[in-house]
């Protein structure tokens, strides 16, 4: 059985790209109805808009339908119109919002759930790595970075230069990517993982075993 190799950066234009565009989607199309909304709730009528803005009619009314992509020259001046911050004509969270909402991506029957949203920086997620359902021939795997991972549940096997090590719930390992590597699950049960991945990474206690 060939080995499913993770590679964090061939993950993150993945999950990053698929990310930002399906939220720019979903912002952009709740605009239109957001503005009809405000508009009725103001009592006025696109003629007035139209007016107070200096945007067409034709326009202000393909913007509510959604048949006309919003833009910042036309959302400033329908928020000083309406007397509103532009957040609240696109629905953007309070600043400072904790919260992420990241859609997890599964590759070759593992599944990466990225626990941070910035471009940049070191990157958290959370793997679960299938079962090894039979002997596995891993393929290690070299990239730029570093990488720190702990494992919450199962046994995970790594493969790291000449080292071929189990790490158990509560154990961590932290590596050069550079150095060729490779993991997975060390037998018949999944394993969870966290992960860190970046250029830098803060040094950890270790405890690995040898696989006997």
């Amino acid at each position: 059985m060939r080995s499913q190799t993770w590679n964090a950066q061939a993950f993150l234009p993945l999950w990053q790209t698929r990310t930002v565009d399906d939220d720019l989607d979903n912002v952009l199309t709740a605009v239109g109805p957001r503005l009809r909304t405000l508009r009725r709730q103001r009592e006025t009528t696109l003629a007035n808009l139209s007016a107070a803005t200096g945007i067409s009619m034709s326009t202000l009314s393909r913007l509510e339908s959604g048949q006309r992509r919003p833009t910042l020259e036309l959302l400033l001046p329908l928020a000083r119109a309406y007397g509103v911050q532009i957040d609240e004509l696109v629905g953007a969270p309070p600043t400072g919002d904790p919260r992420v909402h990241l859609r997890p991506v599964t590759r070759n029957g593992m599944t990466m759930v990225p626990l941070t949203r910035r471009a940049g920086g070191a990157q958290a997620y959370k793997l679960i790595i299938p079962a090894a359902r039979q002997p596995v021939i891993p393929e290690p795997q070299t990239h730029e970075g570093y990488e720190w991972v702990y494992v919450l549940s199962g046994r995970l096997r790594l493969v790291l230069g000449d080292q071929d090590l189990v790490l158990t719930p509560g154990e961590a390992a932290e590596f050069d990517t550079r150095v060729p590597h490779w993991f997975g699950s060390a037998d018949t049960v999944p394993v969870e993982v966290l992960s860190l991945f970046g250029r830098q990474g803060e040094r950890a206690h270790l405890r690995a075993r040898s696989v006997r």
